[in-house]
């Protein structure tokens, strides 16, 4: 079983998008996101499965300097659908629930739903899956929490009302870090690289012609300043692609318009589920 580094808690979405992706797994619990590549660095972990946007809230732009500066590359990626969930103690109802703790994006995304119990009080915590965990260790009676489905199960909450978001295509993508898995070429459809740019006028829209030529189906660009170069900017950008071959081409054709490159990963693209989402 894989030691698969994860930032939370045991029961965080991390973890059900690495139990999606690997099967079973041994969860090395990481406080932060750069905590996760230390933890390969030290061995202590096999993998990572480190969440990099979100459908509603976009980029974790942090998350994108840290692939760059790590030498561990993308070797596939996961979506998961976030559904939170109103989790308690057993037996109890929501009318007997005086407070709500949870992180405070997991709050913002159902306001909806407290809004038509004006009686909780909202308290932002740390992380949803440690606001379980706390309520589960402490047995707090009339405190609620915002989880996983997981994280109910893995400390023993109830349920008392199921997906909540306000918003039910709420999806978080995932990439997976893991050194040990080997990808065929003819797998290979999708490719995150990074770039610079000479401070030139033109520069970029000159790399996405020479893309579109080839057929790059560009799913996402995202720039972050360069520390230290006024005005100067990483390129982060996915490509989805139908012949490998081509997208090298395509590759070749764009490198000497660009400064630095690096490739992040070339992988299997995954496929969402829209059907789990109009299922709510």
């Amino acid at each position: 079983m894989k030691r698969i580094a994860i930032q939370g808690i045991s029961g965080c979405f991390h973890e059900e998008a690495a139990e999606r992706y690997f099967g079973s797994i041994i969860p090395v619990e990481c406080r932060t996101f750069d905590d996760m590549f230390v933890a390969m660095e030290r061995d202590e972990a096999d993998g990572a499965v480190i969440a990099i946007e979100n459908s509603i809230s976009g980029g974790l732009l942090q998350n994108f300097e840290l692939l760059r500066r790590y030498p561990y590359t993308i070797k596939g990626e996961q979506y998961l659908r976030i559904k939170q969930n109103l989790v308690a103690l057993p037996g109890q109802s929501i009318e007997q629930i005086q407070e709500v703790h949870s992180h405070y994006m997991a709050i913002n995304q159902t306001r909806q739903f407290f809004g038509a119990h004006p009686h909780i009080r909202l308290s932002e915590s740390e992380d949803t899956a440690a606001s379980a965990a706390e309520i589960a260790h402490k047995q707090l009676s009339g405190v609620g929490g915002i989880a996983s489905e997981l994280a109910a199960r893995k400390y023993g909450l109830e349920i008392l009302a199921a997906s909540i978001e306000t918003d039910k295509h709420n999806y978080t993508r995932f990439l997976i870090l893991d050194p040990s898995i080997k990808i065929e070429e003819e797998c290979i459809d999708k490719a995150s690289l990074c770039f610079t740019l000479d401070h030139r006028s033109g520069k970029l829209a000159q790399v996405l012609s020479v893309l579109s030529y080839y057929d790059m189906n560009l799913t996402r660009i995202q720039s972050l300043p360069i520390i230290g170069k006024e005005w100067q900017y990483f390129f982060y950008v996915d490509l989805r692609f139908d012949d490998y071959e081509q997208y090298r081409q395509a590759i070749a054709a764009t490198r000497p318009l660009l400064g630095e490159l690096k490739i992040l990963g070339e992988y299997p693209a995954a496929k969402m589920d829209f059907a789990e989402t109009i299922s709510y």
